[in-house]
């Protein structure tokens, strides 16, 4: 079989030399349709099991602990940091005549620096409620310093303070006076957050609760009368402290929450930075984050038509919520505050909020005279004159959540048990948003022709709802029954090379697609395989690929991966279960269900043929081409790395199926040989090959 292989590689190396034309414009319109149409179906899912388990006040009660701790998950914060020493500074102080604001600093974790102002009425008798604020995206920078979101929202904490309560307002993350990351997927590509398990929003989540740990040490506050308020990014942190720390009393988001189908469908999300989502591993609607508030009192604030939280799905998540409140006996406890106006800080939603605050946490309805000022210039609040050179700030990114280096087994037994318990974390943390296992795969077959005595068949098969593939086949004419079948998943490099090289051949046949030129030597290669061997060989390209795939904008192709996130998914991810029925529709065509099966990819495409690999039976051989040395250059999966890494999911692979990989790093999978080496593989089972381009082969 060395000749034939050889063959294959030589294909390859035909085919990988395409790479310098520029590809074809492609027709999206196939794609735009089938994902617009995946995603409605996807949120509508999610959508109608959101609290679907919740009847009764009894049902809430078993179920709110373990709710909490899927958000605690969720927000990377599971398990719970260590409460370290806060370190609290005061740095300055402003005055006013009715209240004194402190310029503060602590650390929520060792380097992790929260600024903010610590607003104080004068002539404090007893001790007070107080109100954490939580920033929105306030930018304030003179001559490149920043000072801080807080000092964009300074009149809430002078409005609170001139009429009874100690406030304090924190800086976020982002647009702090020590500038972090919101925008990891947004805007920066950092798309291994979701490796990682990494967001944002636990990051304020965090904050938020040291914060709630610096209230308590100051004497004028009431430590059992804390309320949280903010909008827009601050209401959405509203929302995650809330939720998590029952030390908050009252709740006012504003203009911080909306569901799943005003985010993903209507394209909400667009608008908005990684700092609003959890990474949703467990597939919620946001109407279950509100649910955790119950029933302590929480008002949803809005306005009638703000772009970016509209109001319906405002309105669809409180009803959600409101019937968790009533369950419990405590409707009175929750109410939707709507004011007219578009995404702004009106004067009105603040009237409400101070209105709901005051009976709540004061038992009072008393007018409200004091109305909201700013008082100070930006230089006043300011925290830092020198930005501490120890700050985790700006990499928080990188140790927030973290991750697992494997040791190596000591012994079969315990390999055994390790494998198995990253292959449960598999399907329950990383592809828990996969369909139901089915039974056969649904395709039809679109055509079979021949040419120069190859024969080319095109099979659609459905890969879950919405999702329709199509699977191609090439052997040799009149071919009955195949030694070998060898499936190649297809990145775009791939799909470009698989339509140059039959479109000498099949030309008619492809003319739905955008043919880049022919390759006819590429396509004689492949009739000299098939002559020399009985081989099938199998293409697909999976979803947003090729025939499937869509909109080719930057901006398309990255908030269209963050719609997967949002339904607990990625797109990596979702196209490993599409190979996996790509194999399975092969497996149905005739003479192939007892043919040996391999699976050929390169690149990043070379990560998800591994892993679906991992879950498909009978898999002979894997030949992975430049697969990445880490998950960090891709595939993404949600959650993977906090677990394991490449190599560790080449070693599990290997235990199933012969692989090739075709690296220029060896000395990257040396954990994938050396599980080898314990577990005595044939020499064979695990094989590090020069790429492709260096070395046309040998078995």
């Amino acid at each position: 079989m060395k000749c034939n292989l050889c063959l294959v590689n030589s294909l390859l190396i035909l085919t990988t030399s395409l790479l310098a034309a520029d590809p074809p414009a492609i027709d999206t319109s196939r794609g735009d349709a089938m994902i617009a149409k995946y995603f409605q179906r996807e949120t509508e899912r999610l959508r109608d099991n959101c609290l679907a388990d919740v009847a009764t006040a009894e049902n809430w009660q078993q179920q709110r602990a373990r709710y909490r701790g899927e958000l605690l998950e969720m927000l990377g914060l599971d398990p719970m940091p260590g409460a370290t020493d806060l370190k609290p500074v005061v740095t300055g102080k402003a005055d006013h005549k009715e209240f004194t604001v402190e310029n503060i600093h602590f650390q929520s974790r060792p380097g992790l620096y929260v600024t903010g102002n610590l607003y104080v009425p004068k002539n404090v008798e007893g001790k007070l409620p107080a109100i954490l604020y939580v920033c929105g995206h306030g930018r304030v920078k003179k001559d490149g310093v920043s000072y801080g979101n807080k000092v964009h929202y300074q009149h809430h904490g002078g409005w609170f303070a001139r009429n009874g309560y100690v406030c304090l307002t924190i800086d976020t993350l982002q647009l702090g006076e020590i500038e972090g990351i919101h925008h990891g997927t947004y805007s920066h590509d950092r798309w291994w957050w979701l490796n990682r398990g990494y967001t944002s929003a636990g990051v304020e989540a965090w904050n938020c609760v040291r914060a709630l740990d610096y209230l308590e040490t100051r004497p004028e506050v009431d430590a059992k009368r804390f309320g949280v308020t903010g909008r827009s990014g601050g209401g959405a942190y509203s929302w995650w402290i809330a939720a998590i720390d029952e030390r908050i009393k009252c709740a006012i988001p504003v203009a911080g929450i909306t569901d799943l189908e005003n985010h993903v469908v209507d394209g909400c999300v667009e608008g908005h930075c990684d700092c609003m989502y959890m990474v949703n591993t467990y597939q919620w609607d946001y109407a279950k984050v509100a649910a955790l508030v119950s029933p302590r009192p929480l008002l949803i604030s809005n306005t009638d038509t703000d772009r970016i939280f509209p109001l319906d799905g405002v309105v669809r998540t409180f009803e959600t919520v409101r019937r968790i409140y009533e369950l419990q006996g405590a409707a009175d406890k929750v109410a939707l505050n709507i004011t007219a106006g578009g995404h702004k800080d009106t004067q009105e939603l603040r009237v409400h909020a101070f209105r709901w605050f005051n009976q709540h946490l004061k038992g009072e309805d008393s007018l409200i005279e004091k109305t909201s000022v700013k008082f100070f210039e930006p230089e006043q609040l300011k925290v830092f004159e020198e930005l501490p050179a120890d700050e985790t700030n700006t990499s928080i990114d990188e140790s927030f959540v973290g991750t697992t280096t494997p040791v190596l087994p000591e012994s079969d037994s315990e390999w055994e048990k390790t494998r198995e318990s990253w292959r449960g974390i598999l399907r329950e943390k990383v592809f828990g948003s996969w369909p139901e296992e089915q039974g056969g795969v649904p395709f039809k077959e679109v055509f079979s022709v021949t040419h120069d005595d190859v024969e080319l068949r095109a099979i659609d098969f459905t890969s879950q709802e919405a999702i329709e593939l199509r699977l191609y086949i090439a052997q040799r004419k009149g071919l009955e029954k195949a030694d070998l079948v060898v499936l190649n998943v297809l990145d775009e490099q791939g799909w470009q090379d698989f339509l140059a090289t039959m479109r000498p051949g099949f030309e008619k046949q492809l003319s739905d697609e955008a043919l880049p030129p022919a390759d006819k030597e590429a396509f004689q290669s492949l009739q000299r395989m098939f002559k020399a061997s009985a081989w099938a060989m199998a293409y697909v390209a999976p979803r947003g690929i090729g025939p499937t795939a869509w909109d080719q904008s930057k901006k398309k192709q990255t908030q269209h991966q963050r719609r997967f996130y949002l339904l607990g998914q990625s797109l990596d991810g979702m196209r490993v279960w599409d190979v996996r029925r790509a194999a399975q529709a092969l497996r149905s065509q005739p003479g192939f269900a007892d043919v040996p099966l391999w699976l050929q990819s390169e690149r990043q495409m070379a990560g998800v043929t591994l892993y679906a690999s991992l879950f498909e039976p009978e898999i002979t051989r894997l030949d992975l081409h430049s697969l990445p040395t880490s998950h960090r250059e891709g595939p993404f999966f949600l959650n993977v790395t906090r677990f394991f890494d490449m190599p560790q999911a080449v070693a599990m692979a290997a235990e199933r199926s012969r692989v090739a990989l075709y690296s220029s790093d060896a000395d990257a999978w040396s954990y994938s040989q050396q599980v080898a080496k314990l577990l005595k593989f044939e020499a064979k089972q695990l094989q590090i090959r020069k790429p492709v381009a260096d070395d046309a082969g040998g078995e």
